[in-house]
């Protein structure tokens, strides 16, 4: 085997989190326990840092970084409902929309 390289890869997944204030985060992690944690820390994204705490809805394993990041892409495209739908989720402010 080759200096640095690893008998396999590690998988990388793609989470979402639902925020305190009912919106959706999706992101790619190799430990998503320890990247929610990060999260509710006020460590994590800018976007969650202000909308603690958040909570885990949904993850997906995949072979590689490059993978999950063409995956994280795709989610992050999707509305809301679509996001919901497609992945299944249960969000605790389900298909209503945001105030304001």
């Amino acid at each position: 085997m080759a200096r640095g390289t690893k008998a396999c890869a590690e998988a990388w997944y793609v989470y979402v989190v639902e925020c305190a204030d009912g919106t959706l985060y999706v992101g790619i992690a190799k430990d998503v326990d320890a990247r929610v944690a990060t999260h509710n820390g006020g460590r994590g994204a800018k976007y969650t840092r202000a909308r603690l705490p958040v909570r885990l809805l949904h993850t997906e394993r995949h072979a590689d970084m490059s993978a999950a990041l063409r995956r994280e892409y795709e989610v992050k495209r999707w509305s809301r409902a679509r996001k919901i739908e497609r992945l299944r989720l249960t969000c605790r402010r389900g298909l209503r929309r945001r105030a304001g």
